[in-house]
């Protein structure tokens, strides 16, 4: 472990914690991050005034995970803007995209990112998703920008176990900080392979679009109306009783986008809250993954109809 991640992680959980917000591990990185961060993901679309303020306010309530990426359009600069003078709370992740994942590209992208951040590092760089170049070369250029202190430690996203097997080969033990994956409670085909291959391999595992992008559970539906009476027993909402499931594994922070100070006083209200295995259990019945209902689809079917699956 480099100096620089070490000092890196101490800048991260120095000061004083908002109470309530729970922090966890990030992969083998010592200190910690806290178990709601924010996502940046068409944040540039917002009144940038507006996404400013609700980057700060999500800071000001424990918030400092901030990710984003170069794909995202000036969501880069939108964060530069709103972490001026307060670098040093902030757990900073942005991601190259494949195409630029070259030796030299991995680099020039990095560089770029710095500089409409307006900040010197980054505490993680990610390889957005698998492309073309060899992952031990975009890894080799992930180590070399470590050595020149521009960024604190590196990992992947959208990554399979296929992958993730040849990024460990490649990358070497321990150096895979997270893995950042689509999971939401309309999508949670990680729990099957994934993320349990994350957990064994002490990769932290980074929940993006934890809302689903318009596919949260509708008022009216089963999950809906169980995720409401969860809410209202703990004086909280939908939709920090939605975060809160999908954080219930020790290995998993998520990172949901607020574009105004409301939304992300909201989305910090789930650090703080604490679910029973009961509720667990009944989001979880309300709300199954899609190989639970086949698996339920299954288990009613006369035996001699199971020939034809």
């Amino acid at each position: 472990m480099t100096a620089a991640v070490t000092s890196a992680a101490q800048r991260v959980t120095s000061g004083p914690e908002p109470e309530g917000m729970e922090r966890r591990r990030f992969g083998s990185l010592p200190g910690d991050v806290p178990v709601i961060g924010q996502g940046s993901w068409y944040i540039d679309d917002a009144h940038q005034p507006t996404a400013v303020a609700a980057l700060r306010r999500g800071l000001d309530l424990g918030m400092s995970h901030i990710d984003t990426a170069e794909m995202y359009g000036d969501a880069e600069l939108v964060i530069g803007e709103a972490i001026a003078g307060r670098r040093d709370e902030v757990f900073l992740v942005s991601k190259v995209l494949p195409g630029n994942a070259s030796a030299r590209g991995t680099i020039a992208a990095c560089e770029r990112s710095l500089a409409r951040l307006r900040t010197d590092r980054l505490d993680c760089y990610l390889l957005h998703w698998r492309g073309s170049y060899p992952l031990d070369e975009t890894f080799q250029a992930f180590e070399r920008l470590c050595e020149q202190g521009k960024i604190l430690s590196w990992g992947v996203s959208n990554f399979d176990v296929p992958d993730l097997e040849e990024a460990w080969a490649a990358g070497g033990e321990g150096r895979i900080a997270c893995n950042q994956l689509l999971y939401h409670l309309e999508e949670r085909a990680i729990e099957y392979a994934v993320l349990p291959w994350c957990e064994q391999h002490g990769i932290a595992v980074v929940a993006y679009s934890p809302f689903g992008h318009g596919r949260f559970p509708a008022l009216r539906s089963a999950g809906g109306q169980v995720l409401e009476e969860i809410a209202a027993d703990h004086g909280a909402t939908a939709r920090q009783v939605a975060l809160r499931f999908l954080v219930r594994r020790s290995s998993t922070v998520a990172i949901p986008k607020a574009s105004n100070p409301e939304h992300a006083a909201d989305n910090a209200g789930a650090g703080p809250l604490r679910l029973t295995e009961a509720e667990l259990d009944r989001i979880d019945a309300a709300l199954p993954s899609w190989l639970a209902s086949a698996e339920a689809r299954f288990s009613r079917l006369p035996v001699r109809s199971l020939s034809s699956y």
